[in-house]
C-alpha cells in the first residue's frame, strides 16, 4: 500500500504593510500616537514633526517655548495701540444707560 502525504503550501505570513519612504519629520497619526514619547523628543532635537491623516498634513507639533514665541505675550498691548492710531478714536463708545421699570408684583 503506498501512501501519499498531501502537500500543503507554506502558510502566508502576515507582513506590515510597506510604509513607503516617509519623510523623517512626518508621522503617521497612528504611529504618532504609539511612539509619542519619541516624537516628543524629536520635537526638541529636530524641530516641527508633521502628523499625517490619510496622507495630509494635520497637525504640527512644535515645543512649548516655539508656541509661545510664536502666539506672543497676550496683554493687549497691539489692540491699545490699534484704538490710540485709529481715526475714529473720538467716537464714543460708552453704552447707554437707561433704568429698567420695576413690575410689582403681588404676593
Amino acid at each position: 500500500m503506498t501512501r501519499f502525504t498531501k502537500i500543503t503550501p507554506p502558510k502566508a505570513t502576515r507582513r506590515r504593510p510597506q510604509r513607503r519612504n516617509r519623510l523623517p519629520d512626518r508621522w503617521l497619526l497612528q504611529d504618532a500616537k504609539a511612539r509619542f514619547s519619541e516624537l516628543v523628543r524629536r520635537v526638541h532635537s529636530d524641530g516641527p514633526q508633521r502628523v499625517t491623516v490619510h496622507g495630509r498634513d494635520e497637525v504640527v507639533v512644535i515645543a512649548a517655548e516655539e508656541f509661545r514665541r510664536l502666539k506672543g505675550n497676550p496683554t493687549g498691548e497691539a489692540l491699545i495701540t490699534a484704538m490710540r492710531t485709529s481715526p475714529h478714536r473720538d467716537v464714543d463708545i460708552e453704552p447707554r444707560r437707561t433704568t429698567m421699570p420695576v413690575r410689582k408684583v403681588a404676593l
